[in-house]
Protein backbone atom coordinates (compact mmCIF):
# COMPACT_ATOMS: atom_id res chain seq x y z
CA UNK A 1 0.00 0.00 0.00
CA UNK A 2 1.25 3.47 -0.82
CA UNK A 3 1.54 5.64 2.32
CA UNK A 4 -0.79 8.63 2.53
CA UNK A 5 2.14 10.85 3.55
CA UNK A 6 5.47 11.22 1.78
CA UNK A 7 7.46 12.30 4.85
CA UNK A 8 7.35 9.17 7.04
CA UNK A 9 11.00 8.63 7.97
CA UNK A 10 12.66 5.26 8.57
CA UNK A 11 13.26 4.52 12.26
CA UNK A 12 16.88 3.96 13.19
CA UNK A 13 18.10 0.46 14.03
CA UNK A 14 18.34 0.51 17.81
CA UNK A 15 21.63 -0.71 19.21
CA UNK A 16 19.76 -2.84 21.75
CA UNK A 17 18.69 -5.23 19.00
CA UNK A 18 21.01 -8.16 18.32
CA UNK A 19 21.36 -9.64 14.85
CA UNK A 20 21.35 -13.17 13.48
CA UNK A 21 23.09 -14.09 10.24
CA UNK A 22 25.20 -10.97 9.93
CA UNK A 23 24.97 -7.36 11.03
CA UNK A 24 24.01 -4.38 8.84
CA UNK A 25 25.57 -0.91 9.17
CA UNK A 26 25.01 0.77 12.51
CA UNK A 27 22.48 3.25 11.16
CA UNK A 28 19.56 2.87 8.76
CA UNK A 29 20.59 6.18 7.19
CA UNK A 30 23.88 4.60 6.10
CA UNK A 31 21.98 1.96 4.16
CA UNK A 32 19.51 4.41 2.65
CA UNK A 33 22.29 6.66 1.35
CA UNK A 34 22.79 4.23 -1.53
CA UNK A 35 20.12 1.50 -1.48
CA UNK A 36 16.39 1.07 -0.85
CA UNK A 37 15.67 -1.17 2.15
CA UNK A 38 12.88 -3.73 2.54
CA UNK A 39 12.16 -4.68 6.17
CA UNK A 40 10.13 -7.82 6.86
CA UNK A 41 8.69 -8.60 10.32
CA UNK A 42 7.97 -12.30 10.85
CA UNK A 43 7.90 -15.27 13.24
CA UNK A 44 9.55 -18.49 12.07
CA UNK A 45 6.74 -20.73 13.40
CA UNK A 46 3.79 -18.58 12.24
CA UNK A 47 1.87 -19.65 9.13
CA UNK A 48 1.24 -16.26 7.51
CA UNK A 49 4.86 -15.25 8.12
CA UNK A 50 6.13 -18.42 6.52
CA UNK A 51 3.82 -18.16 3.52
CA UNK A 52 5.18 -14.69 2.76
CA UNK A 53 8.82 -15.65 3.34
CA UNK A 54 9.45 -17.36 -0.06
CA UNK A 55 8.74 -14.04 -1.76
CA UNK A 56 11.22 -12.22 0.47
CA UNK A 57 13.88 -14.85 -0.26
CA UNK A 58 13.20 -14.57 -4.00
CA UNK A 59 13.33 -10.75 -4.00
CA UNK A 60 16.61 -10.83 -2.09
CA UNK A 61 18.10 -13.22 -4.63
CA UNK A 62 16.73 -11.39 -7.68
CA UNK A 63 17.35 -7.77 -6.68
CA UNK A 64 20.32 -7.64 -4.29
CA UNK A 65 22.78 -7.09 -7.14
CA UNK A 66 20.53 -4.32 -8.49
CA UNK A 67 20.71 -2.44 -5.18
CA UNK A 68 18.01 -3.79 -2.85
CA UNK A 69 18.78 -4.52 0.81
CA UNK A 70 16.42 -6.91 2.61
CA UNK A 71 16.38 -7.04 6.40
CA UNK A 72 14.40 -9.45 8.55
CA UNK A 73 13.00 -8.54 11.95
CA UNK A 74 11.98 -11.54 14.03
CA UNK A 75 9.36 -10.39 16.53
CA UNK A 76 8.14 -13.56 18.29
CA UNK A 77 4.48 -14.53 18.40
CA UNK A 78 5.07 -17.53 20.66
CA UNK A 79 7.23 -17.87 23.80
CA UNK A 80 9.44 -20.55 22.29
CA UNK A 81 10.25 -18.50 19.18
CA UNK A 82 11.66 -15.77 21.45
CA UNK A 83 14.61 -18.00 22.38
CA UNK A 84 17.71 -16.82 20.52
CA UNK A 85 19.23 -20.28 19.98
CA UNK A 86 16.01 -21.55 18.41
CA UNK A 87 15.78 -18.46 16.22
CA UNK A 88 19.36 -18.79 14.98
CA UNK A 89 18.85 -22.47 14.15
CA UNK A 90 15.57 -21.71 12.34
CA UNK A 91 17.12 -18.92 10.24
CA UNK A 92 19.82 -21.32 9.07
CA UNK A 93 17.36 -24.17 8.51
CA UNK A 94 14.96 -22.03 6.49
CA UNK A 95 17.79 -20.64 4.38
CA UNK A 96 17.50 -16.91 5.06
CA UNK A 97 20.56 -15.30 3.51
CA UNK A 98 20.13 -11.74 4.80
CA UNK A 99 20.55 -10.24 8.28
CA UNK A 100 17.72 -10.88 10.76
CA UNK A 101 17.16 -8.77 13.86
CA UNK A 102 16.36 -10.66 17.06
CA UNK A 103 13.51 -8.36 18.09
CA UNK A 104 12.41 -10.40 21.11
CA UNK A 105 11.79 -7.24 23.14
CA UNK A 106 9.69 -5.74 20.30
CA UNK A 107 11.78 -2.56 20.07
CA UNK A 108 11.64 -2.48 16.27
CA UNK A 109 8.04 -3.74 16.25
CA UNK A 110 6.94 -0.74 18.31
CA UNK A 111 9.09 1.74 16.39
CA UNK A 112 7.53 0.59 13.12
CA UNK A 113 3.94 0.36 14.37
CA UNK A 114 3.43 -3.21 13.15
CA UNK A 115 -0.11 -4.58 13.14
CA UNK A 116 0.50 -8.30 12.85
CA UNK A 117 2.58 -10.98 11.22
CA UNK A 118 3.94 -10.46 8.64
CA UNK A 119 4.47 -6.71 8.35
CA UNK A 120 6.50 -5.28 5.49
CA UNK A 121 8.00 -1.81 4.86
CA UNK A 122 9.91 -0.48 1.84
CA UNK A 123 12.08 2.58 2.45
CA UNK A 124 13.33 4.71 -0.44
CA UNK A 125 16.69 6.38 -0.96
CA UNK A 126 15.49 9.56 0.73
CA UNK A 127 14.80 7.53 3.86
CA UNK A 128 11.01 7.84 3.51
CA UNK A 129 8.36 5.15 3.43
CA UNK A 130 7.44 4.17 -0.13
CA UNK A 131 5.29 1.07 0.44
CA UNK A 132 3.94 -1.03 3.33
CA UNK A 133 1.71 -4.04 3.84
CA UNK A 134 0.32 -5.94 6.83
CA UNK A 135 -0.44 -9.65 6.45
CA UNK A 136 -0.18 -11.91 3.44
CA UNK A 137 -0.76 -10.84 -0.13
CA UNK A 138 -0.02 -7.81 -2.35
CA UNK A 139 3.09 -9.57 -3.64
CA UNK A 140 2.82 -8.14 -7.15
CA UNK A 141 2.28 -4.64 -5.77
CA UNK A 142 5.22 -4.97 -3.41
CA UNK A 143 7.52 -6.17 -6.17
CA UNK A 144 6.47 -3.34 -8.46
CA UNK A 145 7.25 -0.84 -5.67
CA UNK A 146 10.69 -2.46 -5.29
CA UNK A 147 11.33 -2.21 -9.03
CA UNK A 148 10.30 1.46 -9.07
CA UNK A 149 12.77 2.27 -6.30
CA UNK A 150 15.57 0.41 -8.06
CA UNK A 151 14.86 2.32 -11.28
CA UNK A 152 14.93 5.58 -9.35
CA UNK A 153 18.37 4.52 -8.10
CA UNK A 154 19.52 3.59 -11.62
CA UNK A 155 17.23 4.26 -14.56
CA UNK A 156 19.28 1.88 -16.72
CA UNK A 157 19.19 -1.00 -14.22
CA UNK A 158 18.64 -4.37 -15.88
CA UNK A 159 15.96 -6.04 -13.80
CA UNK A 160 14.59 -9.57 -14.18
CA UNK A 161 10.97 -10.07 -15.18
CA UNK A 162 8.56 -9.83 -12.22
CA UNK A 163 8.17 -12.99 -10.20
CA UNK A 164 5.25 -15.23 -11.14
CA UNK A 165 2.79 -16.02 -8.31
CA UNK A 166 4.12 -18.90 -6.23
CA UNK A 167 0.60 -20.13 -5.45
CA UNK A 168 -2.69 -19.84 -7.40
CA UNK A 169 -4.30 -17.87 -4.57
CA UNK A 170 -1.50 -15.28 -4.76
CA UNK A 171 -2.37 -14.17 -8.30
CA UNK A 172 -3.74 -10.60 -8.49
CA UNK A 173 -7.52 -10.70 -8.48
CA UNK A 174 -7.71 -14.37 -7.47
CA UNK A 175 -10.91 -15.39 -5.69
CA UNK A 176 -9.88 -16.82 -2.31
CA UNK A 177 -12.09 -18.53 0.26
CA UNK A 178 -11.39 -17.45 3.86
CA UNK A 179 -9.99 -20.30 5.98
CA UNK A 180 -11.11 -21.35 9.44
CA UNK A 181 -9.79 -19.26 12.29
CA UNK A 182 -6.55 -20.23 14.01
CA UNK A 183 -6.96 -22.56 16.98
CA UNK A 184 -4.99 -22.21 20.23
CA UNK A 185 -5.51 -25.55 22.01
CA UNK A 186 -3.85 -24.27 25.19
CA UNK A 187 -6.15 -21.24 25.31
CA UNK A 188 -3.82 -18.53 23.91
CA UNK A 189 -0.66 -18.06 21.80
CA UNK A 190 1.40 -18.09 25.00
CA UNK A 191 -0.01 -21.34 26.45
CA UNK A 192 0.88 -24.70 24.85
CA UNK A 193 -1.24 -27.84 24.70
CA UNK A 194 0.21 -31.18 25.74
CA UNK A 195 -1.48 -34.57 26.03
CA UNK A 196 -2.90 -35.35 29.46
CA UNK A 197 -4.82 -38.16 31.05
CA UNK A 198 -8.10 -36.40 30.30
CA UNK A 199 -7.15 -35.43 26.74
CA UNK A 200 -4.52 -37.42 24.89
CA UNK A 201 -5.64 -36.27 21.43
CA UNK A 202 -6.90 -33.11 19.77
CA UNK A 203 -9.79 -33.06 17.27
CA UNK A 204 -10.63 -30.08 15.04
CA UNK A 205 -13.14 -29.41 12.26
CA UNK A 206 -11.85 -26.94 9.69
CA UNK A 207 -12.30 -25.59 6.16
CA UNK A 208 -9.21 -24.35 4.31
CA UNK A 209 -6.53 -25.21 1.78
CA UNK A 210 -4.31 -26.78 4.41
CA UNK A 211 -3.60 -27.10 8.12
CA UNK A 212 -0.35 -26.34 9.97
CA UNK A 213 0.94 -26.78 13.51
CA UNK A 214 3.27 -24.50 15.47
CA UNK A 215 5.30 -26.82 17.68
CA UNK A 216 8.07 -26.59 20.25
CA UNK A 217 10.33 -29.50 21.14
CA UNK A 218 11.04 -32.74 19.33
CA UNK A 219 9.10 -35.95 18.90
CA UNK A 220 6.44 -37.49 16.68
CA UNK A 221 3.17 -35.98 15.53
CA UNK A 222 0.38 -38.35 14.47
CA UNK A 223 -2.10 -36.82 12.01
CA UNK A 224 -5.40 -38.44 11.01
CA UNK A 225 -7.66 -36.82 8.40
CA UNK A 226 -11.36 -37.66 8.10
CA UNK A 227 -11.04 -40.86 10.11
CA UNK A 228 -8.25 -42.33 8.00
CA UNK A 229 -5.25 -44.15 9.44
CA UNK A 230 -2.86 -41.69 11.11
CA UNK A 231 0.26 -40.44 9.35
CA UNK A 232 3.45 -39.85 11.32
CA UNK A 233 5.41 -36.59 11.09
CA UNK A 234 8.84 -36.41 12.71
CA UNK A 235 9.32 -33.11 14.53
CA UNK A 236 13.08 -32.61 14.57
CA UNK A 237 13.16 -28.93 15.62
CA UNK A 238 10.78 -26.21 16.84
CA UNK A 239 8.83 -24.57 14.04
CA UNK A 240 5.87 -24.79 11.68
CA UNK A 241 4.81 -28.18 10.29
CA UNK A 242 2.39 -28.92 7.48
CA UNK A 243 -0.39 -31.28 8.53
CA UNK A 244 -2.51 -31.33 5.38
CA UNK A 245 -2.52 -29.60 2.00
CA UNK A 246 -5.25 -29.34 -0.63
CA UNK A 247 -5.31 -27.62 -4.02
CA UNK A 248 -8.63 -26.03 -3.16
CA UNK A 249 -10.61 -24.91 -0.13
CA UNK A 250 -12.27 -27.95 1.47
CA UNK A 251 -13.64 -29.17 4.80
CA UNK A 252 -12.04 -31.86 6.95
CA UNK A 253 -11.89 -33.45 10.38
CA UNK A 254 -8.41 -33.38 11.93
CA UNK A 255 -7.15 -35.57 14.78
CA UNK A 256 -3.73 -34.98 16.34
CA UNK A 257 -1.65 -36.93 18.83
CA UNK A 258 1.73 -35.93 20.23
CA UNK A 259 4.53 -38.26 21.26
CA UNK A 260 7.86 -37.29 22.81
CA UNK A 261 8.75 -33.86 24.16
CA UNK A 262 6.32 -31.80 22.11
CA UNK A 263 4.19 -28.77 22.92
CA UNK A 264 1.51 -27.57 20.48
CA UNK A 265 0.86 -23.83 20.45
CA UNK A 266 -1.31 -23.30 17.40
CA UNK A 267 -3.15 -25.01 14.56
CA UNK A 268 -3.57 -22.58 11.68
CA UNK A 269 -5.17 -22.79 8.25
CA UNK A 270 -4.14 -21.61 4.80
CA UNK A 271 -6.35 -19.76 2.38
CA UNK A 272 -7.03 -21.35 -1.02
CA UNK A 273 -9.18 -20.86 -4.09
CA UNK A 274 -12.70 -22.32 -3.83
Amino acid sequence: MRPERTDIAAPELTQRVRWVNGRPPRRMSELLDTRPVLVHFFDFAHLNSRRALPYLLAWHERYADAGLTVLGAHSPRFPFTAEREKLAAAVERIGIGYAVADDSRYDLWQDYGCRGWPSLFLWGLEGTLRWFHFGEGEYAGTEEAIREELRRRDRDAELPAPLEPLRPEDAPGALVAPPSEEVFPGGSPSEPWRPSGDSDSLEIEYAAGGAYASLDGTGELLVAIDGQAPRSIEVHAPGLYELTSDDRHSSHHLRLELEGELALYSVSFAAAIP
